[in-house]
């Protein structure tokens, strides 16, 4: 009888153990902050070239937040999301080398994401050309980017500073208000729309150890343009987040924008701002009914990986057409002038762009940054290769310009060969932009950093 009660013990006692093993291989470290960064004076918001003032007050408060995670054998990293149009080149590099000098993490373990709302303030000299701002506009948009900088490096800090023990949940859902906008026009085509779209809404949940809701991080992939007046506001993806705080009142939400370049809301830019709500309200309804059911748990074991390739540009069109289309009189007319300026001066227009691919490994859930108006083929491509149920974000760590597929390319159009005008790039990219950037995705994947 006692080696009986003894080899029970025993088996109690490994139970325990296995237990606890396996509790400590999902537990997380996490930290979280937010910081509201709705502008305290009117400015000139991002998004339309049709708007010719800045902001007249504000429909819903804006917020950057951050995420800072840590596994079980210490690695780091931190998420940024913040509600803008966009961030550029040298706004991100600056705020990432500060993340670097004063936090020790390298670009691998940053990412920065912008939801591209269209009624958030303009950053710094993002989409130049398109924007008729004065001095005085301009001075207002310069003052707000360097607070906006301080900003960001502090809610980092406040983010590591707060880490505690977490566990970690990944699913995904799905909705489908967006269409494709090259194939589909509002509101004669939107009965039954066509051409390709990405209708999942990836979550990742993360809870304390006393079984509560602290972090709901979700995507979808679709431009924010419903509000295309002239208040300030987060758009559908700001409606979503405040939308899921009211239903996880101890939690912080955060939305990351997908591969949406060619994705519109059924009811686009223009539609009375009740479509907003709707659309804000059908996401959180879709990430609710994603975190109601069981999610698959995430093993504390993260991986990061980063890589800038150069993105060449495709020849730049004549003296003679910038001539012809600086005197017509438009955000085009504004591009060709900078660009003749360039050449006048005799600058040279740069042959390549350092385009950035970021991956993150999070347990089994496998997460894809990618930077630019990332095209909706990109994320379809990936989830064919690597999975369904992978995140692919777009818009992040820079917005330099659209990433068309090959088919786009092909096809031309606004996405295709207008856009890069709008970032003030001289010329679009290559034809193979999209065999290069999906190489390289590969590459890093199988590449030891």
């Amino acid at each position: 009888m006692m080696r009986l009660k003894s080899f029970i013990l025993t088996l109690l006692l490994a139970g325990v153990s296995l237990q606890a093993n396996c509790q400590e291989n999902y537990t997380w470290k996490a930290g979280w902050s937010r910081v509201r960064i709705t502008p305290e004076e009117n400015i000139w918001q991002g998004g339309y070239a049709m708007r010719t003032s800045p902001s007249e007050g504000v429909f819903q408060d804006i917020w950057a937040k951050a995420l800072a995670l840590e596994d079980a054998s210490g690695k780091k990293a931190v998420l940024v999301t913040m509600d803008l149009l966009a961030i550029p080149l040298d706004f991100s590099e600056e705020v990432r080398e500060s993340i670097r000098k004063k936090f020790g993490l390298e670009k691998d373990q940053i990412i920065l994401s912008v939801s591209h709302t269209h009624s958030a303030p303009v950053i710094g000299n993002s989409l130049y050309y398109i924007y008729p701002m004065d001095k005085e506009n301009r001075r207002i948009v310069q003052k707000y980017t360097e607070g906006l900088k301080k900003d960001l490096v502090n809610l980092v800090g406040e983010a590591i500073s707060k880490s505690e023990p977490v566990l970690m949940f990944s699913g995904n859902g799905m909705t489908r208000f967006a269409v494709n906008r090259r194939r589909n026009g509002w509101p004669d085509s939107y009965t039954i729309p066509v051409g390709p779209s990405d209708y999942a809404v990836p979550v990742l949940k993360i809870e304390g150890l006393d079984n509560r809701v602290k972090i709901v991080l979700f995507g979808y992939a679709c431009h924010p343009v419903v509000n295309a007046g002239y208040q300030i506001s987060g758009d559908w993806p700001g409606v979503a987040q405040y939308e899921l705080e009211g239903l996880y009142p101890d939690a912080m939400c955060m939305f990351f924008q997908g591969c949406g370049a060619d994705q519109n809301p059924i009811a686009g830019g223009g539609a009375p701002l009740s479509y907003m709500v709707q659309y804000g309200k059908q996401i959180a309804a879709a990430v609710e009914q994603v975190i109601s059911e069981p999610m698959t748990p995430v093993e504390s074991k993260l991986e990061t990986k980063y890589k800038e390739i150069d993105l060449p540009f495709d020849k730049p069109i004549s003296r003679e057409e910038m001539k012809a289309i600086a005197a017509v009189g438009s955000w085009e007319s504004r591009w060709a002038e900078g660009m003749l300026s360039k050449m006048d001066k005799g600058e040279k227009f740069p042959a390549t762009y350092p385009y950035p691919l970021e991956y993150w490994s999070l347990g089994s859930q496998k997460l894809f940054a990618l930077g630019g108006e990332v095209t909706c083929e990109y994320a379809i491509g990936l989830k064919e290769k690597y999975g369904k149920d992978i995140f692919v974000m777009g818009y992040a760590n820079d917005v330099m310009s659209y990433i068309p597929s090959e088919t786009i390319w092909n096809e031309g159009g606004y996405e295709g060969y207008d856009a890069p005008r709008v970032y003030a790039l001289h010329a679009r990219w290559t034809s193979d932009v999209e065999k290069r950037i999906m190489d390289a995705i590969d590459y890093l994947l199988n590449s030891k950093q």
